[in-house]
């Protein structure tokens, strides 16, 4: 026998409702739920998403209470209502607040419409604005019943006018795109953000993409580039999809340098710099890619040494082939050198049965990198120059050699000359390495990079924690700028990480948060700029020692920040007769 049953006037206008609970969830981000009046599931969103056009099976007395009373009900901390003490789900019930509407067609009630907290944060979001939330959902509660005989096309209409009096009262950026990313609406606050009028933005097609790939998801605010004709602007701010529109909400806290600088190589995007030194290694590393003549990359520690190999490898002819990297001073020589070499089966005792193949011929055809070459022993030295020399290798055990296609990437932090007249370097080797060198600046050598890579790193951090960007306050950003970075982008991208962990959700970083060592850096360069123009060179030399022992308290962190071998800061130490008492 057919069911005859009558569908509810409101799931008559499912599709629209359905639409408006995901854009209004979007916006006052809480969820959503809308029941008729035979309790069966008109739209939800989060875990109200399931089961639409189902009836409730779990206890609904919330909803049988509104229907039947045609009264508000609001429920700050669920739970303790005594409508909720014979709820059967009560023991699993996630909810933290909740605030219901009857939906009244003169005296009968054709639903309820709901907002639903499940989280602290969102019931202290539905606390603070009750009323306010109030008004919106009776307000379309009254004209879903005022437009029922209309239909969905006089529906919607009102809807877009309900949500642009929402989005107009919020004090965030918001962009309203249709299918094909026409801006259909933009709020104030979006207009000031992106330095647009509205006669300009209205109608124009807009490029929204994440500033990192590293995940595609949407569930966390992250830096996007909003690309505007021939402008691009970068915005912090998340999507939100529904249906044919798409919401994009800004967030309040915006990066400081919002233009965004067109890269046009990708393999570039991880080598994060303006500064005239990288715009120059940038240059450099385009021409010699290609090659196949070895690289040496001189830097202190943790300027970024694999990247840019890596940078080099991406660029190269042999990009499709392995990028094979090993830290030659983190592995013990007598395993460094199979390691590098391979074995044969029964090479030596503990040799596995099937014997090994080295990194130098797994790489083949491609690059190996081998970072801090200054830490190889001079025995690994000769079999690394014979590799170089004859294009072959001999593994472990093995009566025959290999030809090997490989282009070396080495680097190190070392000073190569005092190693070679002290004999710790193969000179012939240093000059096969060598073949092209390039140097890194130090992090507090790059004029203006700073704000570029704390945004860079931000972006990544947040997203990785599942976080959402917090900003930085200009007294912070100038702080971070002053300051002089001896472990350079290693320490920043650290120091960031940390900050991402310890700001408090919603808050900026502020001044307040960074560690103690940063209090005085802000203070130091007016302090050398005072007395660089009345000093001499000896002068500037003993004040930057000295300053360098009394902060860092570390002889060897001391000599790489100033870029000398450790033999030359004590003859300078001794020179100038300096304190170096408590460094270690």
């Amino acid at each position: 026998m057919l069911d005859t049953k009558k569908i509810s006037d409101l799931m008559e206008l499912q599709p629209t409702i359905i639409r408006f609970t995901q854009m209004l969830s979007a916006v006052l981000k809480v969820d959503v739920e809308v029941v008729d009046s035979d309790l069966v599931r008109i739209a939800g969103t989060g875990p109200y998403n399931q089961c639409l056009g189902k009836k409730l099976t779990a206890s609904s007395r919330l909803f049988r209470s509104i229907i039947e009373t045609k009264e508000e009900k609001t429920l700050i901390k669920s739970q303790a209502d005594p409508l909720c003490a014979e709820c059967n789900s009560k023991d699993s019930c996630q909810e933290t607040a909740f605030l219901g509407v009857p939906i009244l067609l003169e005296d009968r009630c054709l639903g309820v419409l709901s907002l639903v907290a499940f989280t602290q944060e969102s019931q202290e979001h539905m606390k603070e604005n009750a009323a306010l939330f109030s008004d919106y959902i009776k307000h379309v509660a009254q004209l879903v019943v005022s437009k029922l005989t209309e239909r969905n096309a006089a529906l919607n209409q009102g809807f877009e006018k309900v949500f642009i009096d929402l989005i107009d009262n919020m004090d965030q950026g918001v962009l309203v795109l249709d299918e094909n990313n026409f801006v259909k609406y933009g709020n104030q606050p979006s207009l000031e953000n992106l330095n647009i009028t509205k006669q300009d933005l209205d109608n124009k097609r807009v490029d929204i993409r994440p500033l990192s790939q590293c995940r595609s998801g949407t569930e966390s605010q992250q830096q996007h580039i909003i690309a505007i004709g021939d402008r691009e602007v970068l915005q912090v701010g998340q999507f939100y999809n529904s249906h044919s529109h798409k919401l994009f909400l800004m967030s309040f806290y915006q990066p400081h340098s919002p233009i965004v600088c067109n890269e046009s190589n990708s393999v570039f995007k991880e080598v994060i710099g303006e500064s005239s030194s990288m715009r120059q290694l940038k240059s450099l590393m385009t021409r010699i890619a290609k090659s196949p003549s070895s690289v040496l990359i001189n830097g202190e520690s943790g300027t970024g040494k694999e990247v840019i190999a890596q940078s080099i490898h991406k660029l190269s002819n042999r990009a499709q082939n392995p990028f094979i990297a090993i830290n030659c001073a983190a592995i013990p020589d007598q395993l460094l050198e199979s390691e590098l070499f391979g074995y044969t089966k029964g090479a030596f005792t503990g040799a596995s049965k099937q014997g090994r193949t080295g990194l130098i011929q797994a790489a083949n055809h491609g690059t190996l990198f081998l970072d801090e070459i200054g830490d190889m022993s001079m025995q690994l030295q000769a079999k690394l120059l014979r590799v170089l020399e004859a294009r072959e290798i001999m593994p472990i055990g093995s009566n025959s050699t290999i030809p090997v296609d490989i282009r070396i990437i080495s680097a190190t932090n070392r000073n190569f000359s005092e190693m070679i007249a002290t004999n710790k370097f193969r000179e012939d080797l240093f000059y096969r390495l060598n073949v092209i060198p390039l140097h890194l600046p130090t992090l507090r050598e790059r004029e203006g990079d700073v704000p570029l890579l704390i945004n860079f790193f931000i972006d990544i951090h947040t997203q990785r924690l599942g976080v959402n960007y917090p900003g930085v306050t200009p007294e912070a950003m100038e702080c971070l700028v002053a300051y002089h970075w001896p472990g350079n982008v290693r320490e920043l991208s650290n120091l960031v990480e940390y900050l991402i962990n310890i700001v408090p959700e919603g808050e900026q970083i502020d001044i307040d948060l960074l560690p103690p060592h940063f209090e005085t850096t802000a203070i130091m360069p007016s302090h050398d700029q005072q007395h660089d123009s009345t000093m001499s060179l000896e002068d500037m030399e003993k004040l930057r020692i000295e300053d360098a022992i009394h902060r860092l308290s570390n002889r060897k962190l001391v000599a790489e920040e100033l870029g000398i071998g450790i033999a030359t800061l004590y003859r300078k130490i001794k020179k100038y007769g300096l304190n170096d008492k408590g460094c270690v």
